[in-house]
């Protein structure tokens, strides 16, 4: 049966690496083949096949629930119900919308709404709102976060800009937004936000900041509810009434342990709903059920059972939260738990028990964290030593205790205020941690290191005296040491990223990297800081040659101070120096000025004659093994035809669209002079500047030019000196992905 389960899972886990979902002829065909294989041997087989249609059906399901392209960037009247907890930002509030409804026109059931300068949304609310409606996409970047796959696993089937709205109905049946208005509403000693995320898994109120050192010390767990916290409410609550048991405290007629085994799992399930149900929570309540029925009937099922039982049943419930990083990471660390602890032939002591977990977890899980992109803190091991008790059994109860009491005057305060108090002095102490030594971003190593890796870690799990357990060693060191990816003499690997509205555009030939323009940064976010400088770690840069900022607008320049702080910088170089940040020191860019990387040719050129910041744009050409690409900034047509005086009008193979790809460029004798085989565009989906213009886009394509537009295929990777077709991240087939519009070029 144990392998039928586990057929079962891999069935309902391989739809997180399926390019397009099976037909549904395909479907009904594996199931009927399951079927048939079900009476004999290979029922693994039809276990599995079964887990994957299911898995299917489900996705497809939440894929038919999507915005329709043709309403996309469209505004329409809608109803719904505010559900969740609405995220509140300077400016700006967030929510979802279920059961969302429109005249005449089919709209996806549940929204993600954005609401600039609203009013306040409570949870329970409905709404009638004006919204502009958007396909569920996100940016697409190398090694980066897929907004768009977050979104299916939610079952968001648009997102929305709201222009207008009334509340229709008050809240109801909305208790967790309630206790959270509470929460917010007292003396925590500023820790406010992190009680209600520790309580609810809210973590909307947690600064910028506090991410970052909950990152750099690998704590995030600890503030977002996470399976470790219902398993201790739920272990205090056993061990309460097996204690009052013991001295004769609990009612005779009543036998302690089924009270102990309902009221423990009660526990769990009420902070379970109190937190909302998220995959942590969900695998730990089945874990805690099962090992309680384990307890109750004294059986031994082993540790394994209760792991497989608990993926099983959350994967049948939610195929989709195979698509969250956090559900990989939630199983991987019991599972190297209980790896590491299954195969003990002998007990360790309590502190050796609890040290070397924390080293474990942290062998274990390094090669998941780099497979998810996501930062690998080095300081984690040592802090959660202490960090952890510090949250289980000091911060805890009395915030638990003081959220249930609140009710009671000066109580229940009280007690949130003692937890407060010792939160801010674990932040304190965190700060200073994560100030001495933040989390390393590891560069992308090649899949066969990363399987050595994985390897290695499985080795050095094992207990000692294991044959070749010391090899584990130099095999997960392929993490830090693995060959790096080298650009061949005389070639420039080309990435345009995917910054929205905005440009960032790194080039690397073999021994030097330049950064052109920085990604936006305006509103309260920062992509330079998001996406450019987390690529620049992934692609394994340790420093920039030259940072140049074409000019001084927010969204080519509005990175440049992050990218400054978290990369040595050796020169930055911008149309508009004196704009810019004094600690940036910029130079002019220079006109005519020259050099050379490892083959590769760079040439500026600036106009001096310059009216407006656009104009001011300095324009980079970039020249391997005979292959030209021009960077052009947010030139306009009257800089372009200056330009097309200098020694810059030659045959470009490649152009990245000035401005934008706006009206008033690429001008029609610009593009035919330079008679680019290809154009790089880089914008946001659905803008509301309208780039690229649609007489710019008719003149590209009139002309022969192929496009390459960030909005529809991601980030984009040219390697400059090879003359082939650039490769576009949107063309690297997942069934949640929506295919681009104008696709490349074969």
């Amino acid at each position: 049966m144990r392998t039928g389960m586990l057929a079962l899972a891999l069935g309902l886990l391989t739809l997180v690496f399926l390019p397009a979902l099976p037909p549904v002829g395909m479907l009904l065909a594996m199931v009927l083949l399951a079927l048939m294989l079900l009476p004999f041997r290979t029922y693994p087989l039809a276990f599995f096949l079964l887990g994957l249609v299911w898995a299917c059906i489900s996705a497809q399901w939440a894929l038919d629930d999507r915005l329709a392209p043709e309403l996309d960037g469209q505004t329409r009247w809608i109803e719904g119900r505010v559900v969740g907890l609405p995220q509140y930002s300077p400016g700006v509030v967030r929510f979802e919308l279920a059961d969302a409804r429109a005249r005449r026109t089919e709209v996806p059931t549940l929204l993600r709404l954005a609401w600039y300068d609203g009013p306040r949304v409570n949870s329970g609310e409905r709404w009638r709102l004006a919204v502009t409606l958007k396909r569920p996409v996100g940016l697409l970047n190398p090694h980066a976060f897929d907004y768009e796959a977050w979104l299916l696993a939610q079952r968001i089937g648009a997102t929305a800009t709201v222009k207008d709205g009334h509340r229709l109905q008050s809240a109801q049946w909305a208790w967790r937004d309630a206790v959270r208005q509470r929460l917010l509403a007292v003396d925590a000693q500023g820790r406010e936000g992190a009680l209600a995320a520790l309580v609810l898994g809210d973590s909307s109120g947690l600064s910028r900041a506090d991410w970052q050192v909950l990152q750099d010390t690998g704590t995030v767990h600890l503030l977002v509810i996470s399976g470790q916290h219902v398993g201790l409410l739920a272990g205090m609550v056993y061990l309460l009434v097996a204690g009052l048991a013991r001295y004769g405290l609990w009612p005779q007629r009543l036998a302690w342990l089924p009270w102990a085994c309902g009221l423990a799992f009660a526990a769990a399930l009420g902070y379970g709903l109190l937190a909302g149900f998220e995959v942590p929570v969900r695998r730990a309540c089945v874990m805690i059920g099962l090992v309680l029925l384990w307890r109750l009937r004294f059986r031994h099922l082993g540790a394994w059972w209760p792991w497989l039982l608990a993926l099983n049943a959350v994967l049948l419930l939610d195929p989709l939260a195979s698509l969250r990083p956090g559900f990989w990471l939630s199983f991987a660390a019991v599972a190297v738990l209980i790896f590491t602890f299954g195969g003990r032939l002998g007990p360790w002591r309590w502190w050796q028990t609890w040290t070397r977990a924390q080293w474990l977890i942290a062998l274990g899980l390094g090669p998941v964290l780099l497979i998810l992109n996501l930062p690998i803190s080095l300081t984690g091991p040592l802090v959660n030593l202490l960090a952890v008790p510090w949250i289980s059994l000091l911060v805890l109860p009395p915030a638990l205790l003081g959220t249930l009491l609140l009710p009671v005057p000066y109580v229940g305060e009280g007690l949130l205020w003692l937890a407060g108090g010792l939160l801010d002095g674990l932040f304190s102490a965190l700060s200073w941690v994560a100030g001495k030594l933040p989390a390393w971003v590891a560069p992308a190593v090649p899949l066969w290191a990363w399987a050595i890796a994985v390897l290695g870690a499985v080795l050095l799990l094992l207990p000692k005296g294991v044959p070749l357990r010391p090899l584990g060693w130099p095999m997960l060191l392929l993490l830090v040491f693995a060959p790096p990816r080298v650009v061949p003499e005389g070639r420039a690997e080309v990435w345009q990223l995917d910054v929205g509205q905005g440009l960032a555009i790194v080039v690397r030939t073999r021994q030097h990297t330049l950064l052109y323009d920085t990604g936006p940064g305006f509103r309260g976010f920062d992509l330079g800081a998001q996406v450019v400088l987390p690529a620049l770690r992934k692609f394994g840069v340790r420093h920039l040659d030259l940072m140049l900022i074409s000019h001084a607008h927010a969204d080519h320049a509005g990175g440049a101070r992050s990218i400054w702080r978290g990369l040595p910088v050796r020169q930055v170089i911008s149309g508009e120096p004196q704009d810019l940040p004094n600690e940036l020191r910029a130079l002019p860019c220079a006109s005519g000025k020259q050099w050379e990387w490892d083959g590769v040719r760079f040439t500026l050129w600036h106009w001096s004659g310059a009216t407006d910041s656009n104009q001011n744009s300095c324009v980079l050409q970039i020249e391997a093994n005979g292959e030209r690409l021009l960077l052009t900034g947010d030139i306009d047509a009257r800089a372009e035809r200056v330009l097309l005086d200098s020694p810059l009008a030659v045959s470009s193979h490649w152009l990245q669209a000035p401005h934008h790809g706006s009206r008033s460029s690429s001008s029609e004798a610009f593009v035919r002079a330079l008679a680019p085989q290809g154009v790089l565009i880089s914008r946001g989906h659905g803008n509301s500047f309208g780039h690229p213009h649609p007489q710019v886009v008719e003149r590209y394509q009139r002309l022969g030019v192929q496009i390459y537009d960030s909005a529809e295929h991601g980030a984009v990777r040219l390697l400059l000196g090879e003359f082939t077709a650039p490769q576009a991240m949107r063309r690297a087939a997942r069934f949640w992905r929506s295919a681009p519009s104008v696709s490349p070029a074969p």
